[in-house]
């Protein structure tokens, strides 16, 4: 039996297209897990329970919630295998960029364990908080396999207007997982809270949007082409993320739209990463 053909350029940008969605998705469900108050649905790592991996009946619906969430992390894992297959031998690949695929790959699984942490610690809210942030650096690192395989040959901007709006967006994001450990959507009833006042955090929080979509402006305003398309997109995610901000703190944290801005936070990490790898040192007037 003869060996299989390497993978043509559309295979590997549908696998590291995959890739992306994938850490995104999982950020969802993981999101949905401590909203539906299924944080703890099963109470111990790497079990379901002490003496068994899977949930039983007395574990309710937040046991097949949780256990649900953690299955999926085993289709992630699928997934990001099949692309560093994919990228492994690929005729047009590189070693910098194999080495970039794999730590994709490997970053799944220590999630995993990451979220484990989580579980053993009763949902800190720092960790939960390190473990959605360590979600949105794969989902950066995505982004950036994806333009590499799509021949865009990213490279890391030296300006410092979008070196400073790409901090910004992770401050602000950072921020927004604080506000979360403040708040009523703890994954459990008797999980702790950081014991930050949340209405001041969340002022806080508004404060680094503000700033954010300031900066955003600004490039906007002194780039051109395709930096200014990637900036147009970035301020556009996150008007959108700030009307969800909003209308979510005046009508006490719906589950739907704290699902959404969950999600609109990996999307804007994304469009933020875009901008940054966009940018070249004659992009700005």
């Amino acid at each position: 039996m003869g060996v299989s053909s390497p993978p043509v350029r559309r295979t590997v940008i549908w696998w590291a297209g995959a890739t992306l969605v994938a850490n995104t998705l999982i950020i969802l469900t993981g999101g949905l897990v401590r909203l539906t108050g299924s944080g703890l649905g099963c109470p111990t790592w790497p079990k379901c329970t002490d003496d068994s991996f899977v949930p039983h009946r007395e574990l309710g619906i937040h046991g097949v919630i949780e256990f649900g969430n953690r299955m999926l992390t085993y289709v992630l894992i699928a997934v990001v295998i099949a692309m560093v297959v994919a990228v492994w031998r690929w005729s047009g690949t590189s070693r910098s960029l194999r080495q970039l695929a794999v730590v994709i790959a490997v970053g799944v699984p220590f999630q995993g364990v990451i979220g484990g942490i989580t579980v053993l610690t009763d949902l800190n809210p720092w960790i939960v908080a390190l473990h959605l942030i360590l979600s949105l650096g794969l989902v950066a690192l995505s982004v950036w396999l994806l333009l590499r395989v799509r021949g865009d040959r990213p490279a890391g901007s030296r300006q410092p207007l979008v070196m400073a709006t790409y901090a910004v967006t992770w401050v602000a994001v950072y921020l927004g997982t604080i506000v979360t450990g403040a708040g009523p959507h703890a994954g459990d009833v008797d999980s702790p809270r950081n014991g930050i006042d949340p209405q001041v955090m969340s002022h806080v929080h508004a404060a680094s949007v503000y700033l954010l979509v300031a900066l955003t402006l600004l490039v906007v305003w002194r780039s051109r082409g395709a930096v200014r398309r990637a900036a147009a997109v970035l301020l556009t995610v996150e008007l959108g993320q700030a009307t969800i901000g909003f209308v979510q703190y005046f009508t006490d944290l719906p589950i739907a739209l704290v699902a959404a801005h969950l999600v609109g936070a990996a999307i804007l990490v994304a469009a933020s990463t875009r901008l940054l790898l966009t940018l070249e040192d004659s992009s700005l007037g």
